[in-house]
């Protein structure tokens, strides 16, 4: 759902999220109504994140990792989809650690076993659409201000999600900083 996203392009270009945006503005022009989704798919909806922590598992069982994975990590270079992804999932698991995860299956959740994960740390590069240098990077406006959101409509905008856990050169930095963190040396 990406409104910008960015590869070798000098700079960021316009993502999956626009489409959206066109969709829905023809929609409403055509019919005067809403086009209502069942669920979204794509950075920075919770199912998403959920899938991946799935296929983390599934990976985990297959190497025979007999404890369950506790601590994610996601890598992004976009504080406005993998950033507020990554922290949403975060304060996801979080309240099914409070609440308990039965109650989370609704509203277009993904109705799965129970999370063995209980973080999800956001690791911001800045090797794309975000760079501290750049004017107009999607970095979080200072003095009071909301930087103009670039989610999607269904999703409310909170800016403290934008906050990465952890901001580094590249993804080589990321790596590094995961690796460290788990206690694990390169061999």
């Amino acid at each position: 759902m990406d409104l910008l996203w960015m590869a070798e392009a000098r700079m960021p270009r316009f993502g999956h999220g626009t489409f959206l945006l066109c969709l829905e503005t023809i929609y409403r022009k055509v019919t005067g109504r809403e086009l209502q989704y069942k669920g979204l798919t794509g950075k920075p909806s919770i199912l998403t994140y959920q899938y991946a922590e799935e296929l983390i598992r599934q990976q985990a069982e297959r190497r025979g990792w007999a404890a369950p994975i506790r601590r994610l990590y996601a890598v992004g270079d976009n504080p406005m989809s993998d950033v507020y992804g990554a922290n949403l999932f975060h304060q996801y698991l979080q309240m099914a650690k409070r609440e308990g995860a039965e109650e989370l299956g609704a509203g277009g959740l993904w109705k799965q076993r129970p999370s063995a994960a209980q973080s999800c740390a956001s690791i911001l590069v800045c090797t794309g659409v975000y760079s501290p240098t750049a004017v107009g990077s999607t970095e979080p406006v200072r003095g009071g201000e909301e930087p103009p959101f670039h989610g999607h409509r269904d999703f409310g905008f909170s800016p403290g999600l934008m906050e990465a856990s952890h901001v580094v050169n590249d993804v080589d930095e990321a790596v590094q900083l995961v690796l460290h963190k788990e206690g694990w040396a390169l061999l």
